[in-house]
Protein backbone atom coordinates (compact mmCIF):
# COMPACT_ATOMS: atom_id res chain seq x y z
CA UNK A 1 0.00 0.00 0.00
CA UNK A 2 1.17 3.49 -0.83
CA UNK A 3 -0.31 6.94 -0.15
CA UNK A 4 -1.58 7.23 -3.71
CA UNK A 5 -3.81 4.17 -3.08
CA UNK A 6 -5.40 5.42 0.13
CA UNK A 7 -8.55 6.51 -1.72
CA UNK A 8 -9.13 2.85 -2.62
CA UNK A 9 -9.58 1.73 0.98
CA UNK A 10 -12.49 -0.69 1.48
CA UNK A 11 -14.21 -0.91 4.86
CA UNK A 12 -16.58 -3.71 5.84
CA UNK A 13 -18.68 -4.73 8.86
CA UNK A 14 -17.51 -7.59 11.06
CA UNK A 15 -20.74 -9.51 11.64
CA UNK A 16 -21.02 -11.82 14.65
CA UNK A 17 -24.60 -13.02 14.16
CA UNK A 18 -28.13 -12.17 13.04
CA UNK A 19 -31.41 -11.25 14.67
CA UNK A 20 -34.68 -12.16 13.02
CA UNK A 21 -38.26 -11.68 14.16
CA UNK A 22 -40.68 -14.07 12.51
CA UNK A 23 -44.48 -13.63 12.63
CA UNK A 24 -46.40 -15.41 15.36
CA UNK A 25 -49.67 -15.87 13.50
CA UNK A 26 -49.21 -17.03 9.90
CA UNK A 27 -46.06 -18.71 8.60
CA UNK A 28 -45.21 -19.25 4.94
CA UNK A 29 -42.07 -20.35 3.15
CA UNK A 30 -40.42 -19.52 -0.15
CA UNK A 31 -37.95 -22.11 -1.41
CA UNK A 32 -35.54 -21.95 -4.34
CA UNK A 33 -32.92 -24.15 -5.99
CA UNK A 34 -30.54 -23.70 -3.04
CA UNK A 35 -33.22 -25.09 -0.71
CA UNK A 36 -32.72 -28.55 -2.20
CA UNK A 37 -30.93 -31.00 0.09
CA UNK A 38 -29.29 -33.90 -1.73
CA UNK A 39 -28.73 -36.92 0.52
CA UNK A 40 -26.16 -39.11 -1.17
CA UNK A 41 -23.17 -41.29 -0.22
CA UNK A 42 -20.99 -38.20 -0.71
CA UNK A 43 -22.78 -36.62 2.24
CA UNK A 44 -23.58 -39.55 4.53
CA UNK A 45 -21.04 -42.21 3.55
CA UNK A 46 -21.48 -45.57 1.89
CA UNK A 47 -25.10 -46.70 1.58
CA UNK A 48 -24.16 -50.35 1.09
CA UNK A 49 -21.25 -52.33 2.52
CA UNK A 50 -20.18 -55.99 2.52
CA UNK A 51 -18.99 -57.59 5.75
CA UNK A 52 -17.15 -60.89 5.75
CA UNK A 53 -15.35 -62.76 8.49
CA UNK A 54 -12.54 -65.28 8.34
CA UNK A 55 -15.13 -68.01 8.07
CA UNK A 56 -18.82 -67.98 7.26
CA UNK A 57 -20.96 -66.27 4.69
CA UNK A 58 -20.59 -62.64 3.70
CA UNK A 59 -23.33 -60.16 4.61
CA UNK A 60 -24.39 -57.12 2.60
CA UNK A 61 -25.58 -54.23 4.75
CA UNK A 62 -27.72 -51.48 3.22
CA UNK A 63 -30.41 -48.95 4.06
CA UNK A 64 -33.33 -50.62 2.31
CA UNK A 65 -35.13 -51.20 5.61
CA UNK A 66 -35.32 -47.43 6.20
CA UNK A 67 -37.57 -47.22 3.16
CA UNK A 68 -40.31 -48.85 5.24
CA UNK A 69 -40.53 -45.87 7.60
CA UNK A 70 -43.92 -44.21 7.19
CA UNK A 71 -44.16 -40.76 5.61
CA UNK A 72 -46.15 -39.43 8.54
CA UNK A 73 -43.40 -40.42 10.97
CA UNK A 74 -40.78 -38.53 8.96
CA UNK A 75 -43.03 -35.45 8.78
CA UNK A 76 -43.78 -35.53 12.49
CA UNK A 77 -40.21 -36.03 13.72
CA UNK A 78 -38.77 -33.39 11.38
CA UNK A 79 -41.44 -30.89 12.45
CA UNK A 80 -40.77 -31.63 16.12
CA UNK A 81 -37.05 -31.05 15.67
CA UNK A 82 -37.74 -27.84 13.73
CA UNK A 83 -40.01 -26.52 16.48
CA UNK A 84 -37.73 -27.45 19.38
CA UNK A 85 -34.52 -26.20 17.78
CA UNK A 86 -35.64 -23.07 15.91
CA UNK A 87 -38.93 -21.78 17.32
CA UNK A 88 -38.76 -20.93 21.02
CA UNK A 89 -40.02 -17.84 22.79
CA UNK A 90 -38.03 -15.36 24.89
CA UNK A 91 -38.25 -17.71 27.89
CA UNK A 92 -36.91 -20.66 25.94
CA UNK A 93 -40.25 -22.46 25.73
CA UNK A 94 -41.22 -24.10 22.41
CA UNK A 95 -44.01 -22.26 20.57
CA UNK A 96 -46.33 -25.24 20.34
CA UNK A 97 -49.10 -23.27 18.64
CA UNK A 98 -46.91 -23.14 15.50
CA UNK A 99 -46.66 -26.93 15.18
CA UNK A 100 -49.45 -27.26 12.61
CA UNK A 101 -48.05 -24.53 10.37
CA UNK A 102 -44.51 -25.85 10.63
CA UNK A 103 -45.74 -29.31 9.71
CA UNK A 104 -47.37 -27.88 6.59
CA UNK A 105 -44.15 -26.13 5.60
CA UNK A 106 -42.03 -29.19 6.41
CA UNK A 107 -44.28 -31.28 4.16
CA UNK A 108 -43.90 -28.68 1.39
CA UNK A 109 -40.11 -28.88 1.67
CA UNK A 110 -40.00 -32.68 1.89
CA UNK A 111 -42.26 -33.12 -1.13
CA UNK A 112 -40.27 -30.86 -3.41
CA UNK A 113 -36.79 -30.17 -2.09
CA UNK A 114 -35.38 -33.43 -0.73
CA UNK A 115 -33.45 -35.56 -3.20
CA UNK A 116 -32.30 -39.03 -2.12
CA UNK A 117 -29.67 -40.65 -4.32
CA UNK A 118 -27.36 -43.63 -4.26
CA UNK A 119 -29.39 -45.92 -2.01
CA UNK A 120 -30.33 -43.31 0.59
CA UNK A 121 -33.83 -42.71 2.00
CA UNK A 122 -35.77 -39.84 3.62
CA UNK A 123 -35.79 -41.67 6.95
CA UNK A 124 -32.13 -40.73 7.33
CA UNK A 125 -33.38 -37.32 8.41
CA UNK A 126 -33.66 -39.00 11.81
CA UNK A 127 -29.94 -38.34 12.15
CA UNK A 128 -29.50 -35.03 13.98
CA UNK A 129 -26.92 -33.61 11.59
CA UNK A 130 -29.13 -34.18 8.56
CA UNK A 131 -32.19 -32.97 10.47
CA UNK A 132 -30.35 -29.75 11.34
CA UNK A 133 -29.43 -29.23 7.69
CA UNK A 134 -33.07 -29.71 6.69
CA UNK A 135 -34.28 -27.35 9.43
CA UNK A 136 -31.82 -24.68 8.32
CA UNK A 137 -33.16 -24.85 4.74
CA UNK A 138 -36.74 -24.64 5.99
CA UNK A 139 -36.03 -21.76 8.38
CA UNK A 140 -34.27 -19.83 5.62
CA UNK A 141 -37.32 -20.35 3.40
CA UNK A 142 -39.58 -18.93 6.11
CA UNK A 143 -37.25 -15.99 6.73
CA UNK A 144 -37.07 -15.26 3.00
CA UNK A 145 -40.79 -14.43 2.94
CA UNK A 146 -40.26 -11.74 5.59
CA UNK A 147 -37.40 -9.83 3.96
CA UNK A 148 -39.59 -6.89 2.97
CA UNK A 149 -41.76 -6.85 6.09
CA UNK A 150 -39.69 -7.71 9.16
CA UNK A 151 -36.13 -6.41 8.91
CA UNK A 152 -33.26 -8.76 9.64
CA UNK A 153 -30.52 -7.09 11.66
CA UNK A 154 -26.85 -8.03 11.57
CA UNK A 155 -25.17 -8.10 14.98
CA UNK A 156 -21.66 -6.66 14.83
CA UNK A 157 -18.62 -7.68 16.83
CA UNK A 158 -18.83 -5.33 19.84
CA UNK A 159 -15.04 -5.12 20.21
CA UNK A 160 -14.08 -4.80 16.54
CA UNK A 161 -17.15 -3.82 14.50
CA UNK A 162 -15.39 -2.56 11.36
CA UNK A 163 -12.58 -4.01 9.26
CA UNK A 164 -10.48 -2.27 6.64
CA UNK A 165 -7.92 -2.95 3.93
CA UNK A 166 -5.68 -0.45 5.72
CA UNK A 167 -4.71 -3.08 8.29
CA UNK A 168 -3.57 -5.76 5.80
CA UNK A 169 0.16 -6.45 6.06
CA UNK A 170 1.69 -9.93 5.80
CA UNK A 171 4.48 -11.96 4.23
CA UNK A 172 3.91 -14.98 2.00
CA UNK A 173 5.96 -17.58 0.18
CA UNK A 174 3.30 -18.27 -2.45
CA UNK A 175 4.44 -17.59 -5.98
CA UNK A 176 1.00 -17.50 -7.61
CA UNK A 177 -0.01 -13.88 -7.32
CA UNK A 178 -1.45 -10.99 -9.30
CA UNK A 179 0.11 -7.52 -9.31
CA UNK A 180 -2.81 -5.15 -8.99
CA UNK A 181 -3.56 -1.95 -10.84
CA UNK A 182 -2.75 1.01 -8.58
CA UNK A 183 -5.96 2.66 -9.78
CA UNK A 184 -8.18 -0.24 -8.68
CA UNK A 185 -6.82 -1.94 -5.56
CA UNK A 186 -5.63 -0.68 -2.18
CA UNK A 187 -3.20 -3.62 -1.92
CA UNK A 188 -0.28 -4.15 -4.27
CA UNK A 189 -0.68 -7.93 -4.66
CA UNK A 190 -3.49 -10.48 -4.83
CA UNK A 191 -2.50 -13.92 -3.56
CA UNK A 192 -4.14 -16.46 -5.86
CA UNK A 193 -5.69 -19.77 -4.86
CA UNK A 194 -6.73 -20.66 -8.43
CA UNK A 195 -6.54 -19.49 -12.03
CA UNK A 196 -10.17 -18.44 -11.72
CA UNK A 197 -9.21 -15.70 -9.30
CA UNK A 198 -6.56 -14.36 -11.66
CA UNK A 199 -9.20 -14.20 -14.38
CA UNK A 200 -11.51 -12.35 -12.04
CA UNK A 201 -8.82 -9.77 -11.24
CA UNK A 202 -8.30 -9.16 -14.94
CA UNK A 203 -12.03 -8.67 -15.57
CA UNK A 204 -12.54 -6.47 -12.51
CA UNK A 205 -9.68 -4.12 -13.34
CA UNK A 206 -10.91 -3.72 -16.92
CA UNK A 207 -14.57 -3.12 -16.09
CA UNK A 208 -15.58 0.56 -16.43
CA UNK A 209 -17.91 0.53 -13.42
CA UNK A 210 -15.46 -0.97 -10.94
CA UNK A 211 -13.90 1.63 -8.67
CA UNK A 212 -11.97 -0.65 -6.29
CA UNK A 213 -11.64 -4.30 -5.33
CA UNK A 214 -9.72 -6.47 -2.89
CA UNK A 215 -9.07 -10.17 -2.35
CA UNK A 216 -10.22 -11.43 1.03
CA UNK A 217 -6.84 -12.77 2.11
CA UNK A 218 -5.75 -11.93 5.66
CA UNK A 219 -8.46 -9.29 5.54
CA UNK A 220 -10.55 -10.62 8.43
CA UNK A 221 -13.80 -10.54 6.44
CA UNK A 222 -15.87 -13.52 7.66
CA UNK A 223 -19.53 -14.51 7.46
CA UNK A 224 -20.97 -16.69 10.26
CA UNK A 225 -23.27 -19.47 9.06
CA UNK A 226 -24.63 -22.81 10.22
CA UNK A 227 -23.86 -26.09 8.48
CA UNK A 228 -25.84 -28.92 10.00
CA UNK A 229 -25.22 -28.84 13.75
CA UNK A 230 -22.01 -26.85 13.45
CA UNK A 231 -21.43 -23.10 13.41
CA UNK A 232 -18.84 -22.09 10.83
CA UNK A 233 -17.29 -18.97 9.35
CA UNK A 234 -17.23 -18.38 5.63
CA UNK A 235 -14.67 -16.20 3.85
CA UNK A 236 -15.91 -14.77 0.53
CA UNK A 237 -13.25 -14.35 -2.13
CA UNK A 238 -13.55 -10.69 -3.13
CA UNK A 239 -15.13 -7.35 -2.29
CA UNK A 240 -15.74 -5.13 -5.31
CA UNK A 241 -16.94 -1.53 -5.17
CA UNK A 242 -19.16 -0.76 -8.15
CA UNK A 243 -20.60 2.51 -9.43
CA UNK A 244 -24.22 1.54 -10.13
CA UNK A 245 -25.51 5.07 -10.65
CA UNK A 246 -25.65 6.36 -7.08
CA UNK A 247 -22.44 8.35 -7.42
CA UNK A 248 -18.91 8.00 -6.12
CA UNK A 249 -20.02 8.61 -2.53
CA UNK A 250 -22.49 5.72 -2.52
CA UNK A 251 -20.83 2.80 -4.28
CA UNK A 252 -22.31 -0.70 -4.24
CA UNK A 253 -20.17 -3.16 -2.27
CA UNK A 254 -20.39 -6.42 -4.19
CA UNK A 255 -19.26 -9.51 -2.29
CA UNK A 256 -18.07 -12.12 -4.78
CA UNK A 257 -17.46 -15.85 -4.46
CA UNK A 258 -15.51 -17.71 -7.16
CA UNK A 259 -16.94 -21.22 -6.99
CA UNK A 260 -16.26 -24.39 -8.94
CA UNK A 261 -17.95 -27.46 -7.44
CA UNK A 262 -21.08 -26.53 -5.46
CA UNK A 263 -21.62 -28.90 -2.56
CA UNK A 264 -24.21 -28.65 0.19
CA UNK A 265 -21.99 -26.25 2.15
CA UNK A 266 -21.91 -23.85 -0.82
CA UNK A 267 -25.71 -23.74 -0.78
CA UNK A 268 -25.69 -22.84 2.91
CA UNK A 269 -23.15 -20.07 2.31
CA UNK A 270 -25.15 -18.52 -0.52
CA UNK A 271 -28.40 -18.78 1.43
CA UNK A 272 -26.79 -17.10 4.42
CA UNK A 273 -25.53 -14.24 2.26
CA UNK A 274 -28.84 -13.76 0.42
CA UNK A 275 -31.23 -14.20 3.36
CA UNK A 276 -29.27 -13.01 6.41
CA UNK A 277 -25.97 -11.20 5.86
CA UNK A 278 -26.78 -8.83 2.96
CA UNK A 279 -30.26 -7.79 4.20
CA UNK A 280 -28.98 -7.56 7.78
CA UNK A 281 -26.06 -5.28 6.91
CA UNK A 282 -28.13 -3.13 4.55
CA UNK A 283 -30.78 -2.68 7.24
CA UNK A 284 -28.15 -1.26 9.60
CA UNK A 285 -27.75 1.70 7.24
CA UNK A 286 -24.26 2.51 8.52
CA UNK A 287 -21.99 0.47 6.25
CA UNK A 288 -23.17 1.35 2.75
CA UNK A 289 -25.04 -0.87 0.33
CA UNK A 290 -24.07 -4.51 -0.13
CA UNK A 291 -24.91 -7.31 -2.57
CA UNK A 292 -23.67 -10.84 -3.27
CA UNK A 293 -22.70 -12.64 -6.48
CA UNK A 294 -21.42 -16.13 -7.17
CA UNK A 295 -19.50 -17.17 -10.29
CA UNK A 296 -19.16 -20.81 -11.25
CA UNK A 297 -17.74 -20.84 -14.80
CA UNK A 298 -14.40 -19.23 -15.63
CA UNK A 299 -15.29 -19.01 -19.31
CA UNK A 300 -18.46 -17.06 -18.56
CA UNK A 301 -17.05 -14.97 -15.74
CA UNK A 302 -16.86 -11.73 -17.71
CA UNK A 303 -20.44 -12.00 -18.97
CA UNK A 304 -21.72 -12.95 -15.50
CA UNK A 305 -19.90 -10.06 -13.87
CA UNK A 306 -21.36 -7.53 -16.30
CA UNK A 307 -24.82 -9.05 -15.80
CA UNK A 308 -24.59 -8.59 -12.03
CA UNK A 309 -23.55 -4.95 -12.34
CA UNK A 310 -26.17 -4.25 -14.99
CA UNK A 311 -28.85 -5.91 -12.86
CA UNK A 312 -28.11 -3.60 -9.90
CA UNK A 313 -28.17 -0.61 -12.25
CA UNK A 314 -31.45 -1.69 -13.88
CA UNK A 315 -33.06 -2.26 -10.48
CA UNK A 316 -32.13 1.27 -9.47
CA UNK A 317 -33.66 2.70 -12.68
CA UNK A 318 -36.87 0.68 -12.23
CA UNK A 319 -37.30 1.97 -8.68
CA UNK A 320 -36.86 5.57 -9.85
CA UNK A 321 -39.43 5.34 -12.65
CA UNK A 322 -41.80 3.23 -10.55
CA UNK A 323 -41.88 0.22 -12.85
CA UNK A 324 -42.06 -3.28 -11.35
CA UNK A 325 -38.74 -4.96 -10.92
CA UNK A 326 -37.92 -7.84 -13.21
CA UNK A 327 -35.75 -10.79 -12.37
CA UNK A 328 -32.59 -11.17 -14.42
CA UNK A 329 -32.48 -14.84 -15.36
CA UNK A 330 -28.78 -14.61 -16.22
CA UNK A 331 -27.97 -14.14 -12.52
CA UNK A 332 -29.65 -17.42 -11.62
CA UNK A 333 -28.53 -19.92 -14.26
CA UNK A 334 -30.20 -22.78 -12.41
CA UNK A 335 -33.57 -21.10 -11.98
CA UNK A 336 -35.05 -22.42 -15.22
CA UNK A 337 -34.17 -25.96 -14.23
CA UNK A 338 -35.18 -25.65 -10.59
CA UNK A 339 -38.48 -27.43 -11.11
CA UNK A 340 -36.78 -30.28 -12.93
CA UNK A 341 -34.16 -30.53 -10.20
CA UNK A 342 -36.68 -30.75 -7.39
CA UNK A 343 -36.96 -34.44 -6.71
CA UNK A 344 -39.85 -36.00 -4.87
CA UNK A 345 -39.17 -37.06 -1.32
CA UNK A 346 -40.08 -40.65 -1.97
CA UNK A 347 -37.91 -41.12 -5.04
CA UNK A 348 -35.64 -44.04 -4.29
CA UNK A 349 -31.88 -44.06 -4.82
CA UNK A 350 -30.69 -44.17 -8.38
Amino acid sequence: MRPDRDALEIRFPRVAGYRTELPQDRLNAQFDADSILVISPDLVGAAETRNSGIIGATVDLNLVHTGDVRQSQVFYELTSHLLLSRFRDANGEPQLHLFGQLKRIARQWLDGYLDCKGGTYPAQLKYKTLADMACERITAGITRTQLGERPIMALLDPYNPVGSTTHVNFNTSKTERWETDARRCHLNWVILDSDWEAEFCRVAEAHPRVRAYVKNHNLGFEVPYRYGSEMRRYRPDFIVQVDDGHGEEDLLNLTVEIKGYRGEDAKEKKTTMDVYWVPGVNNLGTHGRWAFAEFADVYQIEADFKAKVESAFNTMIEKVVGEPETQDASLHPGADNAEESNASIWRRGE
